[in-house]
């Protein structure tokens, strides 16, 4: 069994000049603000792993210099994104208004959920929508079943793209520039014997994955957990999101969640796709490039 802590580290973010973006380039704009920019790498710091931090360890998390490590948290404290205890900081219940105010203003679960619920009625799996974000996918939206899975998902989840079925299906979907970043800048971690951490045979799945228009993992995230995807496409085919029905070995082999899942997860797909592009300002959110 993989440990839940080891799937979502805090991503190092480099120091910066005063205009540069995440590759630690001159930016041109004079817009930027780059101390929005350490404010926000500071609570992006916080996570499973490192739910409370010391100064110090703050200001190695995010490569900032202590004292503006220092200044940052104690703004965040002001403004009750953060608490402080003894030497410790921690994120407050307050940051979830930054989820909130996106969830409120976007209704993505409207249009989404009722879809997923007739995915989980059907199947008896649950159903997720996901997106890219870094190296990860982030849930959005997500169905629940009642039975008790030892990999936790739900809105503001995140995992490795490359180990999950939602993940290919996005990647795959993706121009090769997209493919070339991912496979060289990613950190593959095997999270069991059957996790796949080439950089040859993700590409290669990849192209299968595109081929096929789905993609289907089995203990590859964890033991005993198996899963379908399919893309949500914009008008070009270019992947906006993801949707899957994820369910357990023991319910299902490779061959009859294909064979059942697929068309049902194709319909539902369609829907999506189609409400999005009703709605732009929804498929601009999910998807601003």
């Amino acid at each position: 069994m993989i440990k839940r802590q080891a799937l979502t580290p805090p991503t190092p973010v480099k120091r910066r000049s005063a205009n540069a973006d995440e590759n630690g380039e001159t930016l041109a704009d004079s817009e930027y603000l780059s101390t929005l920019q350490r404010g926000l790498s500071v609570l992006s710091a916080f996570g499973r792993d490192t739910p409370q931090m010391t100064l110090s360890e703050v200001a190695e998390a995010t490569q900032l210099s202590p004292a503006t490590a220092r200044r940052c948290l104690n703004t965040l404290v002001k403004l009750g994104y953060v608490a402080k205890h003894h030497r410790q900081f921690l994120l407050r219940p307050e940051v979830m208004s930054f989820a909130s105010a996106y969830l409120d203003s976007m209704s993505l679960g409207e249009l989404v959920r009722p879809h997923l619920q007739t995915l989980r009625d059907e199947t008896g799996d649950s159903s997720s929508l996901a997106v890219l974000s870094g190296k990860d996918i982030l849930y959005l939206v997500h169905v629940s079943t009642n039975r008790m899975g030892r990999l936790a998902a739900g809105v503001g989840t995140r995992y490795p793209a490359y180990a999950t079925s939602m993940g290919r299906a996005l990647l795959a979907f993706e121009g090769e520039d997209v493919w070339a970043h991912y496979l060289n800048t990613c950190t593959f971690t095997a999270f069991t014997e059957h996790t796949v951490t080439s950089k040859t045979e993700l590409r290669r799945i990849l192209e299968e994955v595109r081929k096929a228009g789905f993609a289907v993992i089995q203990d590859e995230l964890d033991y005993g957990l198996i899963s379908i995807a399919v893309p949500i496409l914009d008008e070009t085919g270019r992947s906006l999101a993801a949707i899957n029905c994820s369910t357990s070995t023991s319910r299902v082999g490779k061959e009859e969640l294909i064979r059942t899942r697929l068309p049902v997860l194709r319909n539902a797909a369609r829907f999506i796709e189609t409400g999005l592009r009703r709605q732009p300002f929804l498929l601009h959110s999910v998807h601003p490039g």
